[in-house]
């Protein structure tokens, strides 16, 4: 099985209030970063993972952010270390002010084949509101600069539920989102993190989010108006132009596969044995500067831990579970029973799979399975 290789690029320009990702605005860090990323590639390339990656995902933070001769030195090394195979989906996640035709064209020409572009709203209102350094015009013209650089891969980041947003603005950003055509889109509600300054808000109840049934009701209708476009709700968040355009790299959280993770705060899984990298800059580079792992802590899973997880994960996809895995738990099969005959799951060719209304609550589902 061929691995995911991600890493984390920590910097933005500014922090958007609803924030919860592990991200520095101080830039002056950028140098020593890339030095210590650099030493870590050395490093885990000597713990012998299992190769070829078949995915590269660079996120963040604003990996749009780096300049053309720290993207080069980065992928570069990868290049040297790590052995990908021929046709490795490579991700690069950007924010639409910082696109421009000379970055599109780098950017391609380092073999970025996927861009997920963080467009989150066409509304300027909503985008003032969330923080977002563009505008919806930028917004716009960043992705007529995508397709006009021959970007074959777009993925669109949209989101939703947000405070005093109706459905009409809701389905208007979508349906102009949608005359881009993108291949993949991820469609995220609103969620509150405490330690965020939106978190603080709203626990001082000076800011009210969409009840329940409100966002179920947005969800369903995102569903609904993005199926009915061609695009297939593969994923809790995520809808796809068809099976080829799935996200590999994010399918391989989903479907428990091995990955490792590079950069501050990133996550390693093996099948086995999780690991997590310390989240600060600063001690990120310290580490590395001294020779040292910067690896923060360490998950042994239980057989019981993985097929919890593997029920709570593949619930979260239309593509469900193996049925044999609710063999590990004594009600399950009551419990399936009750959740087909009300339309939240259903056992097809060997596997439960959840419907559209059984993604709103799938969380719950493999609460209620587990036991």
């Amino acid at each position: 099985m061929s691995l995911g290789l991600y890493v984390h690029v920590p910097f933005c320009q500014s922090k958007c209030f609803y924030c919860d990702f592990a991200s520095n605005l101080d830039l002056a860090w950028m140098a020593a970063w890339r030095q210590a990323l650099l030493t870590e590639i050395a490093l885990v390339q000597d713990q012998d993972w299992p190769q070829p990656f078949d995915t590269l995902y660079l996120g963040g933070g604003t990996p749009s952010l780096l300049s053309g001769e720290v993207l080069g030195a980065i992928f570069s090394h990868l290049q040297g270390y790590f052995v990908f195979t021929t046709d490795v989906e490579i991700t690069l996640e950007a924010n639409p002010d910082d696109v421009t035709p000379e970055k599109l064209a780098l950017w391609r020409k380092l073999g970025v084949n996927r861009l997920s572009l963080g467009v989150q709203s066409l509304q300027d209102a909503e985008l003032r509101w969330l923080g977002r350094r563009h505008d919806a015009a930028q917004a716009r013209r960043a992705l007529e600069m995508a397709r006009e650089a021959g970007i074959a891969n777009l993925s669109v980041d949209l989101m939703y539920a947000l405070p005093g947003q109706s459905e009409a603005d809701w389905l208007a950003t979508l349906r102009d989102v949608l005359a881009y055509e993108p291949e993949h889109l991820s469609c995220y509600q609103l969620t509150v993190a405490e330690q965020t300054p939106l978190g603080k808000k709203v626990a001082r109840g000076e800011l009210t989010l969409p009840g329940e049934e409100e966002q179920r009701r947005l969800f369903l209708t995102t569903s609904e108006f993005l199926e009915s476009q061609g695009y297939s709700h593969y994923e809790i968040s995520n809808f796809a132009r068809g099976q080829r355009y799935f996200s590999r790299h994010n399918s391989k959280y989903w479907q428990h596969s091995p990955y490792l993770g590079l950069g501050p705060a990133a996550h390693s899984f093996d099948g086995r044995v999780r690991r997590w990298n310390v989240r600060a800059v600063e001690a990120y580079c310290r580490s590395l500067s001294a020779g040292q792992a910067p690896v923060t802590g360490v998950e042994v899973l239980s057989d019981s831990q993985l097929h919890l997880e593997a029920l709570a994960l593949g619930l979260r996809t239309r593509r469900g579970l193996a049925l044999r895995v609710l063999d590990h738990f004594p009600e399950a099969q009551k419990v399936l029973a009750e959740f087909c005959e009300a339309g939240l799951l259903q056992v097809q060719q060997g596997r439960v799979c959840p419907t559209r209304e059984g993604l709103v609550v799938a969380d719950s589902l493999a609460l209620m399975l587990s036991g």
